[in-house]
């Protein structure tokens, strides 16, 4: 009988545990579910917050450039004349107030690019075109900057024999455009060489090297982020968002490929972006 009382006693014991045990998973389960709908709020929040910044930004972009090419225009009639001649002064004037539209706009472009690709409103037009062909308008587009210069020298060396490109070229050359701009920037003299050659069979690696002021290691791993910007004496009297190299980033990997960068401090960077011969349509479609 005491053995069956024992059983008993036990059995009910257990039994409580059991219950207790219940008691703390369904309160643990409760937990973890108030968890989960706080996250998903916050989740919401955030994806809220990201698109509100999206449409500010190209809001802001777009009521900006209005004004400014307003600007610019008047500087140009200015500079040309249409009112009568300027004096060197007012020249010189004139042409401060036209550079800083001019940079102006360039951190406006910045802006509106970044909200486009945030919102996944950015597009990609890949055809067929030649390298040499891509040279040559980049060449074109920064010989007004170089020419008389004296101090740095920009050169585009002649690639090996390479096939047609598929792919964005103005998204391409836009990353390249970037990359000379800095390199331009960050070589008080020396030389800034565009190159390109194949990587693997399938891909084509362009690289823009310097002789600048190069870049401190601790800070390459974070370049391509969003408002990073080298500290250096020259980049203080260099103003910028710090877009530009996250930009060309999302660029790249909108175009299937990859940048990155090697640095030196005292002896120069080599900036680069690997892309496909051959953007895959499927790539092409999802970027639309």
């Amino acid at each position: 009988m005491a053995e069956h009382e024992d059983l008993a006693a036990a059995l009910q014991r257990q039994q409580a545990e059991n219950a207790a045990l219940r008691a703390e998973l369904d309160e643990t389960n409760q937990g973890v579910l108030a968890l989960y709908a706080e996250l998903d709020q916050q989740a919401d929040q955030l994806k809220e917050v990201s698109e509100l910044k999206s449409r500010f930004l190209s809001y802001m972009s777009h009521e900006f450039r209005t004004p400014l090419g307003s600007i610019l225009s008047i500087t140009r009639l200015l500079e040309d004349g249409m009112d009568g001649p300027l004096n060197d002064e007012q020249l010189k004037q004139v042409r401060f107030i036209s550079a800083g539209a001019i940079e102006l706009r360039d951190m406006v472009d910045d802006l509106l690019d970044l909200a486009k690709i945030e919102a996944g409103r950015i597009s990609i037009s890949p055809a067929w075109f030649d390298l040499m062909d891509l040279f040559s308008a980049l060449r074109g587009m920064f010989r007004p900057l170089t020419e008389g210069a004296g101090t740095v020298d920009l050169r585009f060396e002649a690639p090996p024999e390479l096939p047609m490109l598929f792919t964005d070229d103005k998204k391409l050359a836009q990353i390249l455009r970037n990359f000379i701009s800095n390199a331009l920037k960050f070589t008080p003299e020396g030389r800034v060489v565009v190159s390109a050659r194949p990587e693997g069979e399938a891909h084509i690696r362009f690289s823009v090297r310097d002789t600048g002021i190069g870049i401190p290691a601790h800070m390459l791993d974070a370049l391509f982020e969003d408002f990073v910007q080298v500290d250096s004496p020259i980049q203080k009297r260099v103003r910028g968002t710090g877009l530009g190299l996250a930009l060309c980033k999302r660029f790249a990997e909108l175009l299937g490929g990859s940048v990155g960068v090697q640095s030196t401090v005292g002896e120069g960077s080599d900036f680069h972006v690997i892309v496909p011969i051959k953007l895959e349509t499927g790539e092409a479609d999802d970027a639309r």
